[in-house]
């Protein structure tokens, strides 16, 4: 099989992703007040309505609908006033009354768009910049991606195939049902075929979670399917606008496998494609253990469906009033806060995206300048994306977990600013903040490490070292220059590593010029 960047210099792949997203943060269900709880024990939130009981009657969670239309206004989205929810019939396990509430042809949410920056070595999977902008100043583009559609629907439950080796039903000896998730409030978001590239599927769904985590509808946990995508994909060859034929791969449940299992499927197309077959209409299953796709059922049509309006469910119709009052909750935005960063803080755009791309460490970011000044926002960037972040990923631990709050870190950046300690120290410090939760000045108080600045104390100490080596200093002003790292250790094991390293630098420059 030939390599992806082999096959898209002479196909085109055109991609549309459907994003399914829970909306975790509300406190019921769709269509009744039963719980929301992950990993609950199973079958102990439902009640008659979601299991479909005769009788039973819906009524829908306007928190739900308040969400759905937050995530329209964010994504530049027509909020359609006037729509309703439709049955989709399938006999399945998992769904006990045998048909999903939906919305029909017209949903809460139209005709959107999101804009991807692609950058770096994203931007290398796609050789053929049509219909893209340049990026100024970078290597990268732009590139506009259209949304259909977000509608709202109810979550189907979870089926447990127990036997057999790969946990699917295939093979198992038989399988549990568990209906806690059976009817949980979800959206789900259609682009148009607008992407051209694995990677550019890969960061529309990254930038994606991290609009609706800031909009803080949904925790957006793959690990616990809250969000959860398929990606429809077909080839055309370059220069081609007619559209070929689609596959729509499922079980993609993290950034990494949307990436693979599409570039595996655009990979497998292609081969067919070149060998004279045909691509079949249908949809497939990524195999992340085995790097592959294999063919799960033939495409479902909305005929198959017998979609029709649930008369259970009046038609909805949105005021201006209340559209209004959604939008007055609409918080910034990932983009409107890497401007923010780029004009107020000077902060360069990597380190910008990286702080607005993970919103609990833009709000620490924020609350620290608060506590602290702006004229450490790149001290305070830096620590948050390395040293921070670093803890938080060996840790296994969320920021909100830990004893660091913002004060201490706009602390810790100012004495290491100032040059009362150093950045090894400062790192040392940040340890003991989160072991022990305490003050970093009290920190550098308790350990008695605070760096020696005074330039008077700084020569005297280099002047010592200078004169216990005479033999060194020779050798230095000989062309040796690389003793002065010997020179500068001598003087921090002197000064117990107090002394300010930088101020150590330029004493021994001066003084051996």
């Amino acid at each position: 099989m030939k390599s992806l960047a082999t096959v898209l210099q002479d196909w085109e792949a055109v991609i549309g992703l459907e994003v399914h997203t829970e909306l975790t943060t509300l406190g019921s269900k769709m269509f009744c007040g039963c719980k929301i709880e992950y990993g609950a024990p199973p079958n102990t939130h439902v009640c008659p309505v979601c299991l479909g009981m005769p009788g039973a009657l819906p009524v829908p969670n306007r928190a739900a609908i308040e969400s759905i239309v937050l995530a329209g206004l964010a994504t530049g989205c027509d909020i359609e006033k006037h729509s309703m929810f439709y049955r989709k019939h399938y006999f399945y396990p998992d769904m006990a009354k045998n048909f999903q509430t939906t919305q029909g042809p017209v949903a809460f949410c139209m005709r959107g768009t999101l804009d991807l920056e692609v950058l770096g070595a994203s931007a290398g999977e796609r050789t053929h910049l049509q219909g893209t902008t340049p990026l100024a100043r970078e290597e990268g583009y732009l590139t506009r991606i259209g949304i259909t559609r977000i509608h709202m629907e109810e979550d189907a439950g979870k089926l447990v195939h127990v036997g057999g080796e790969s946990g699917r039903i295939s093979g198992a000896d038989y399988s549990l049902v568990d209906y806690n998730r059976c009817g949980m409030p979800l959206i789900e978001l259609v682009t148009e075929p607008d992407l051209r590239t694995p990677e550019e599927a890969r960061l529309f769904l990254q930038k994606l979670r991290t609009i609706y985590l800031t909009l803080a509808i949904s925790n957006c946990s793959m690990e616990q399917g809250s969000l959860r995508c398929d990606g429809n994909v077909s080839l055309r060859p370059r220069g081609s606008e007619k559209l070929g034929t689609k596959t729509e791969l499922k079980n993609m449940n993290s950034f990494k496998n949307l990436h693979d299992g599409l570039a595996y499927e655009i990979c497998r197309q292609a081969e067919v494609l070149e060998e004279g077959g045909r691509v079949r209409q249908e949809t497939r299953h990524w195999e992340p253990a085995s790097r592959r796709t294999i063919s799960m059922r033939s495409k479902e049509t909305a005929d198959d469906y017998r979609l029709f309006p649930d008369p259970d469910l009046a038609p909805y119709h949105l005021s201006d009033e209340f559209i209004q009052r959604v939008a007055a909750r609409l918080p910034e935005l990932p983009d409107a806060r890497v401007a923010r960063y780029l004009a107020a803080y000077v902060l360069n755009a990597a380190d910008a995206r990286a702080l607005a791309g993970e919103i609990e460490l833009a709000r620490f970011f924020d609350a620290a300048l608060e506590a602290g000044s702006s004229k450490l926002a790149k001290p305070l960037a830096n620590l948050l994306l390395n040293e921070v972040s670093a803890y938080l990923n060996t840790e296994s631990v969320a920021l909100a977990e830990t004893r660091l709050d913002p004060q201490h870190l706009a602390e810790l950046a100012g004495l290491v600013a100032d040059g009362t300690i150093s950045s090894m120290q400062g790192r040392q410090v940040l340890a003991l903040v989160f072991a022990r939760g305490v003050s970093p000045a009290e920190l550098v108080e308790e350990l008695g490490i605070r760096q020696v600045s005074d330039t008077g104390e700084i020569e005297a100490v280099a002047q010592t070292v200078l004169d216990n080596n005479a033999d060194k200093v020779a050798e230095y002003r000989a062309g040796k220059t690389k003793l002065l790292g010997f020179f500068v250790g001598e003087a921090m094991k002197a000064t117990g590593g107090t002394a300010n390293p930088k101020l150590l630098n330029q004493t021994f420059q001066r003084l051996l010029s």
